[in-house]
């Protein structure tokens, strides 16, 4: 196992520049996930740590061994794409073994090897099985078992889930979450799905335009994010915003004609942006007046789109409901789930409780 430091990396084609000073230090053992939208650069900092992508500047050390100018196959990294690229023409057991017959590695350390990756993948009943006779979860947990019988110090997953359905992305999750603990090796995984990233990493770097917007703990982000950025992207359903103006009154103005009345007092003036979460808001006698527009239950939840004025907002029922389109409810938010962002810069501000 190995530390991985990414220190000020940068990434230009040409006068374009895609990553602009990226630093993230992870620790031995450690899980990350860099998350965000399509060319955001995640996939391209991912490259870049394999050595598949020429640095443009900093540098990048695995272990105590700047590895800017080492080629691939000398960092000690194995890496697991989207696509699964298994030889058609070699059955599982050979596809494992590949890498390590191009090592010359010993034929008794190999099937070793092969024999015990295949035994944590649950593989052991398809090693002669060539790869059209496996389903999607199956050669993925066949690429896996490539990476793992090489002992790398560092594991590199480029968004490994993204063509399976959803039922097998749930329960591939859980097998590569269960494998990280097993393991304990170092880990880079790369998506563009949060719920991924929250539900297997240590820690999740939130990537956007080629700068980290935020990078902690999951839950560290999801319950404060320091900008509308990630607010936006941390969360499933996403958070609702509406943005106005505060007045001496303690209430927002929003489109200088939707009052309502805040649960904290504002510090500082101007325009603001305020986040509160679809589980966060209760229903209730009092609080905001809404039009239920859209009731989806889900057995376990229901989810209920509503309109205050012309804005949308998203409700999050635990259960079941008697909510129907056209009737009015009314949302309140607890001061400590209301998220109040810079109406300017959309970075988080401080509040006060009214």
């Amino acid at each position: 196992m190995s530390t991985v430091g990414i220190r000020d990396v940068r990434k230009s084609y040409g006068q374009v520049e895609v990553l602009h000073g990226v630093s993230i230090d992870i620790g031995d053992g450690e899980f990350v996930a860099l998350v965000g939208p399509s060319g955001c650069g995640k996939s391209t900092l991912l490259r870049m740590v394999a050595g598949l992508e020429e640095i443009s500047g900093g540098e990048i050390a695995i272990g105590a061994r700047v590895v800017n100018d080492i080629v691939p196959k000398d960092r000690d990294i194995a890496m697991v794409f989207q696509n699964y690229a298994l030889y058609p023409h070699m059955n599982v057991r050979d596809n494992m073994g590949f890498a390590l017959r191009q090592r010359r590695t010993p034929r008794a350390e190999i099937a070793q090897r092969v024999n015990e990756a295949a035994r944590i993948l649950g593989l052991e009943h398809l090693l002669e099985r060539k790869p059209r006779q496996l389903s999607g979860g199956q050669r993925q947990r066949v690429a896996m078992g490539r990476a793992i019988v090489r002992n790398p110090n560092v594991f590199l997953f480029d968004e490994p889930l993204s063509n399976l359905d959803a039922k097998l992305r749930v329960q591939m999750r859980s097998e590569l979450k269960e494998l990280h603990q097993r393991l304990g090796v170092t880990t880079i995984y790369v998506t563009h799905d949060q719920i991924e990233a929250m539900t297997l990493a240590d820690r999740v770097v939130v990537m956007n335009g080629g700068v980290i917007e935020q990078m902690g703990p999951p839950l560290e982000l999801y319950d404060r994010p320091e900008s509308l950025f990630v607010a936006a992207f941390i969360g499933s359903p996403p958070m609702n915003f509406l943005e106005g103006t505060p007045d001496d009154a303690g209430r927002l103005i929003v489109d200088d004609r939707l009052a309502m009345a805040l649960p904290v007092k504002l510090a500082g003036s101007g325009r603001v942006t305020i986040g509160f979460r679809p589980e966060h808001i209760h229903l209730g006698e009092a609080g905001w007046p809404a039009t239920v527009s859209v009731v989806e239950p889900t057995g376990s939840e229901t989810q209920i789109t509503a309109r205050m004025d012309d804005h949308v907002v998203r409700v999050l029922v635990r259960g079941r409901t008697e909510a129907r389109p056209g009737d009015t409810i009314h949302l309140s938010v607890k001061p400590a789930d209301l998220h109040v962002f810079d109406g300017a810069t959309g970075r988080r501000s401080e509040v006060a409780h009214a």
